[in-house]
């Protein structure tokens, strides 16, 4: 047995890769192996020399059993340095700037707003792009005759021929998810909707696809002047001016009730925009008090809830803050239009340390 350890411990420390080891193992461990061979001889001793020999074999072949693993071990861990020392890169060194990505202005622009009503207590609410009619129009109180519900100014899915039932509809506005959030959550309840909306329009202010920020908040004691503040609020920090002045004009949507657009004093000296400032007026956002049909489809009791809704362009606020002239360019897919307005991937919009670089 001494012959047969110094043999096959030779042999293993001599094993140049694991081919060369799963051989040594067949011929020591294997099913008709040396040492498996010598196992069944024991049968043929007496009880005495068949228990010390029985030892001495199991013995040995765990030291060999022991020793294949070893060098297994450690001719995986020889191959590893040898690849790492092959693969050798040096994390330390500074990136190559042609190479760094830069977030897309829609992008940088809905974290922003995020970043602004998240600060206010509205949280993010979700939902489908493509919508059926019921949440898309019927819920939100707007009847089959307006004309949003025409195929010249809505995406309308393809239906099977002799299917009866309500269209889809790619959402023409973020409102679906509102009563979607409604429904699900009940009142009271604060929330905006970003995301892409559809429509058939395109020129150098609309494309048929574009993005779209709705806010919702129902409570008891909800009044236009809460909206009011809010609004005032979101211009204030999101064109980070000291102050801001808005004018609400009475208007018509079908989801709110009274309605109003809302105008930003400006200014426009010299081709440059200045808000808060000057004698202009301009249109950004539409609101109002959520129509009582709507909180009614919603499964929110108009008696005892009230609420407002607003709703704004994401792209047009990136216009508007970053001069960017034609709304067309944002989909475009310009690497050099990317990279003279897009932002530094890791410059995350906060309030309280700045939205914008």
């Amino acid at each position: 047995m001494d012959d047969l350890r110094n043999n096959y411990l030779t042999a293993i420390a001599g094993a140049g890769d694991e081919a060369a080891l799963e051989e040594i193992r067949v011929a020591a461990l294997g099913k008709k192996g040396e040492i498996s061979l010598k196992m069944r001889e024991l049968g043929q001793m007496d009880p005495a020399t068949r228990q010390a020999a029985g030892a001495a074999l199991n013995r040995l072949k765990d030291e060999i059993d022991a020793a294949l693993r070893a060098k297994k071990s450690a001719l995986a861990d020889a191959a590893l340095d040898a690849r790492l020392k092959g693969e050798w890169l040096d994390v330390t060194l500074p990136g190559r700037p042609r190479r760094q990505g830069t977030i897309h202005p829609v992008s940088q622009v809905t974290e922003e707003v995020t970043a602004i009503f998240a600060d206010m207590g509205f949280a993010v609410a979700e939902g489908p792009q493509i919508e059926d009619d019921w949440h898309n129009f019927d819920a939100l109180n707007i009847p089959p005759e307006h004309p949003a519900r025409q195929e010249h100014d809505t995406f309308f899915m393809a239906r099977a021929e002799g299917d009866d039932r309500p269209p889809h509809v790619l959402r023409t506005h973020t409102s679906p998810v509102q009563i979607r959030a409604m429904a699900a959550q009940g009142a009271p309840i604060r929330v905006i909707a970003p995301g892409r909306v559809y429509r058939m329009d395109m020129d150098q202010t609309h494309t048929p696809m574009f993005h779209q920020v709705e806010g919702l908040a129902i409570d008891r004691d909800i009044s236009m002047a809460n909206l009011k503040w809010v609004l005032e609020e979101f211009c204030r920090s999101f064109f980070e001016v000291d102050s801001v002045e808005l004018r609400f004009r009475a208007s018509h949507f079908p989801f709110t009730e009274p309605s109003a657009e809302v105008d930003i004093r400006c200014s426009w000296e010299g081709g440059q925009l200045k808000i808060g400032e000057g004698d202009k007026w301009m249109e950004i956002l539409g609101s109002g008090m959520v129509h009582p049909k709507v909180l009614s489809a919603a499964g929110v009791d108009p008696n005892e809830w009230q609420g407002f809704a607003f709703g704004m362009g994401i792209d047009r606020l990136a216009m508007l803050k970053y001069g960017i002239p034609d709304l067309r360019a944002f989909f475009e897919s310009d690497l050099r239009w990317l990279r003279h307005y897009g932002f530094a991937a890791l410059d995350m919009p906060t309030v309280a340390g700045g939205l914008s670089r």
